[in-house]
């Protein structure tokens, strides 16, 4: 780097006279900001309550934690009850003719459905998750606080569950086809 060149930078002398360009870019500047809806507030601050310590970095040396391992299989069982449910209500649609044989049947399949493996899953993730992922305490509800707007715990697997998303209605299984 030549003097001049280091000079100009770290020299003392003051604001110097401004460029075309940084006058236009001033200039610019100065337009947006009118149409800002921020201008003259102060800017939100982002807390950060958290400091990175050893016991991190060597939780995160081990891979993902318990919950987000029974999460993802949470989500690998459900996804498949869900892909055999489908293949059942195709299947019974196509086998019945009656509208109220197929009602008839389609509940009683949902209602012998076995949960069991997800739900023990569920049901592990709603004891143990809060402590798992150190979710702080609401202190007006005495319960844990909300995950993105939403209560941590999940609903178990059940023939209401089958129900909400394959409805015991023959048309629509046909449509659905």
């Amino acid at each position: 780097m030549e003097r001049w060149e280091r000079e100009r930078i770290l020299g003392e002398w003051g604001v110097r006279d401004g460029t075309v360009r940084s006058e236009a870019e001033r200039r610019a500047l100065e337009e947006e900001l009118e149409a800002s809806p921020l201008r003259g507030r102060a800017l939100p601050r982002r807390l950060r309550n958290f400091r990175p310590d050893a016991a991190g970095y060597v939780v995160s040396a081990g891979g993902p934690l318990a919950y987000m391992v029974r999460l993802r299989a949470i989500h690998d069982e459900t996804a498949e009850h869900e892909s055999r449910l489908d293949e059942a209500w195709h299947e019974l649609a196509r086998e019945c003719a009656d509208e109220s044989e197929f009602a008839r049947r389609w509940r009683l399949r949902a209602e012998r459905w076995s949960f069991h493996a997800v739900n023990e899953l569920i049901e592990r993730h709603n004891r143990w998750y809060p402590i798992e992922a150190r979710l702080p305490m609401d202190p007006k509800t005495g319960d844990y606080a909300l995950v993105g707007g939403k209560p941590y715990r999940r609903r178990p697997l059940d023939a209401d569950w089958v129900l909400e998303r394959f409805p015991p209605v023959l048309g629509l299984a046909r449509a659905a086809a």
